[in-house]
């Protein structure tokens, strides 16, 4: 590889969904013979793109990683997803390189998956470059594209580059920089030549506008450019490079990756123009023991620190946990300290991810992206260290699911291993959550949408050989109380021998939302044993398990035991339990009994022309709007809605709004179902209940 850490790049391509990220990371591979063939997303040939479920599908599932060298540089890069469902991959990518490279998609533009992982970029402050791809395709448009990276994005482009012909009569470039003409023959490679004389005046113009954003990005530049009103190349690039170090403005080039077009040309632009480990500065974490925090340079005899950004599961070889190296040098048969678990990991060989590959090398350094086999604590989030100078590094925030569904085994008895292998697969992917609820006894599986959560089905059934359905969750409701009663409870039995004798009095009352359960033992005068009350309040505590509205259980209400009597001979702790229990179960139908549902509370992130259809959508779904608030061009709508009314607000959402909508929901608390539902609900639970 390439040597010196100025010399060193890494990117993470990015933009929407089919916009060709993976075609230009197949075409560069190509182009620097780090492949032997032009992989292809479409026919199954690609490198990066090689887990079953993206060749399915023709997308990006997960962040792949690569490595080629170019005119003495190395580049490391990601190839990250742009399909709603899987950016948690594309955010965790983001977070550990210093550069981005953002396609457009010459025919569709800036779609909304463009936007999302642009806005990460900001988050990250990331200089990029954008390459407007398919110039060769039917209806591609240069300066619509060009056009709406001024005003979807809100960015400044700078074009190094003008198309010469597009859709099929694209046939090369004119580079602004070098004021060149370059055509491309029917292999992709670049003839030089003359700039086509209809080009004239748009190259004068454009050459204009570069030059001044070139000069403005430094003093002394710009102080040149006023007195003489020329900048040699050198000092162009040099400006060009500042400004794009700096986040001022984003150049600009274009070709068609499928028959690698230009490709050659955004590589020597990657070279030029995106920042080396040491253009981007220390990082910063903490140190674990003393909280203070700590710097450290990219620098290859510093200290070592590695943040792992991903993780793959394979049943068979184990974990793979992939990194980016930050400082010092790693080397094969160390071992290295985790902070967060505080465990030393020891390991053989050290790799560098070639898409489904791995190479084996001997050390890594700064800026690299470098795997490990096998390590037992380490996961997804966290850093390795020396144990002498322990860092913690920043994680972002956790992923907030959007969707849910139950997940139920084909074949009986394997709920366990359904358990353990999804867990596996949440080591490899974060953005998943599983929980397994007790009072609707459902697995239950979370993750950023439906595509999200079948691809994790067929990854499930193909790695670990277990196969589920996917079903609605139950909503998961509760009962309880409006009024008060009085009530006997009692058991006697008498069967010959020894009988059975358990009587109580029980003060039954409703509690306030979110009460839980109270029991309060008013007994005076030992008319029941001190020994008998505690299965008093378990056998109402049993009850409470399954309500007699809908089998849900009961909250919010509180038990006092007032009175009550016992037999010397024939009372017992299980009668007293029964007794209770009974009591209980006839009492609560007595105190206008009613069904509570969860709500959640809801903020749907829309662009203002949709906030009227949106916000009529959420009172349809029996919402209530808390608020709006403006961030941006966005408004964000607060509601309150019952989980049952939301359960697949996703799709819902992405057809209103054109898949320019997000949302994030939590468990807010329980409110009362309306009558003509409850009784619905009622009906259908006792239904299902003589089923069984």
């Amino acid at each position: 590889m390439a040597g010196k850490l100025d010399h060193l790049r890494n990117v993470a391509l990015i933009g929407h969904s089919g916009a060709g990220k993976t075609s230009v990371a197949e075409a560069m591979l190509f182009t620097a013979k780090a492949s032997n063939r032009l992989g292809k997303v479409d026919d199954g040939s690609s490198v990066l793109d090689f887990e079953a479920e993206e060749v399915k599908r023709r997308i990006s599932i997960s962040a792949a990683c690569h490595h080629f060298d170019w005119k003495k540089h190395a580049i490391h890069f990601v190839d990250t997803p742009g399909d709603d469902n899987f950016l948690a991959e594309t955010r965790a990518a983001l977070q550990v390189v210093d550069g981005a490279l953002v396609i457009v998609d010459a025919v569709d533009g800036v779609k909304v998956g463009t936007e999302k992982v642009w806005s990460y970029a900001d988050h990250s402050k990331l200089p990029r470059l954008v390459f407007i791809n398919k110039m060769e395709r039917e209806r591609a448009d240069f300066n619509k594209a060009v056009q709406e990276i001024s005003n979807t994005l809100q960015a400044k482009p700078v074009l190094l580059q003008i198309p010469i012909g597009q859709e099929a009569s694209f046939k090369g470039v004119v580079d602004l920089v070098a004021m060149k003409a370059y055509s491309f023959d029917s292999t992709g490679k670049v003839v030089e030549g003359p700039i086509p004389a209809e080009l004239a005046d748009e190259v004068e113009s454009r050459r204009g506008d570069l030059l001044n954003f070139a000069a403005e990005s430094d003093d002394v530049l710009i102080e040149k450019f006023l007195e003489e009103g020329q900048l040699s190349t050198e000092e162009i690039l040099q400006g060009l490079r500042l400004g794009t170090l700096g986040g001022n403005f984003v150049p600009v080039l274009c070709g068609g990756a499928t028959q690698n077009l230009g490709v050659n040309l955004l590589m020597d632009a990657i070279n030029a123009y995106l920042p080396s480990p040491t253009d981007r500065g220390a990082i910063s974490g903490i140190n674990p023991k003393t909280k203070e925090e700590i710097s450290l340079e990219a620098d290859p005899d510093g200290p070592f620190c590695a943040y792992v950004f991903k993780t793959v599961a394979d049943p068979y070889a184990g974990r793979l946990s992939i990194f980016r190296i930050y400082s010092g040098t790693l080397k094969a048969d160390s071992t290295v300290w985790n902070a967060g678990k505080e465990a030393a990991e020891r390991f053989g060989q050290l790799f560098l991810p070639e898409g489904k590959n791995q190479k084996s090398v001997e050390s890594s350094g700064p800026g690299t992206f470098a795997a490990v086999a096998k390590l037992k604590e380490t996961v997804t989030g966290d850093t390795l260290c020396e144990e002498a100078k322990p860092i913690i590094l920043p994680t972002p925030e956790p992923y907030k699911t959007v969707v849910t569904f139950a997940v139920e085994p084909k074949s009986r008895g394997d709920e366990d291993k359904v358990f353990s292998s999804i867990s596996r697969l949440i080591e490899e992917d974060p953005s998943l959550s599983l929980t397994r609820t007790a009072e609707t006894k459902e697995i239950l599986l979370s993750g950023m949408g439906q595509v999200h959560i079948e691809a994790t089905v067929e990854k499930l059934k193909r790695k670990f050989g277990v196969e589920v359905n996917l079903k609605t969750p139950k909503v998961p409701y509760r009962e309880t109380i409006k009024n008060s009663t009085k009530v006997q409870g009692k058991y006697k039995r008498q069967s010959g021998g020894r009988g059975q004798y358990g009587d109580t009095w029980l003060d039954i009352s409703p509690l306030p939302r979110g009460g839980g359960f109270e029991f309060v033992d008013k007994i005076v005068g030992g008319v029941i044993p001190k020994q008998y009350i505690p299965a008093v309040e378990k056998g109402i505590v049993e009850a409470m398990l399954e309500g007699e509205l809908s089998g849900n259980p009961v909250v919010d209400v509180k038990v006092m035991l007032y009175d009550g009597s016992f037999h010397e001979v024939d009372s017992s702790e299980m009668a007293f339990k029964i007794a209770g229990s009974m009591g209980f179960k006839k009492g609560f139908m007595a105190c206008q009994p009613t069904l509570l549902e969860p709500v959640m509370q809801m903020k749907v992130t829309v662009p203002e022309d949709f906030m009227g259809d949106i916000i009529g959508d959420l009172n349809g779904r029996r919402g209530r709007v808390l608020g709006v608030d403006s961030k941006g061009s966005l408004q964000i709508i607060t509601a309150n809605v019952p989980l049952s009314e939301v359960q697949h607000y996703q799709p819902d959402l992405t057809s209103k709004t054109g898949g320019r909508g997000t949302f994030e929901m939590e468990f807010s608390h329980y409110e009362e179902v309306p009558p003509p539902l409850a009784e619905k609900i009622i009906a259908q639970a006792k239904a299902a209940k003589e089923k069984e």
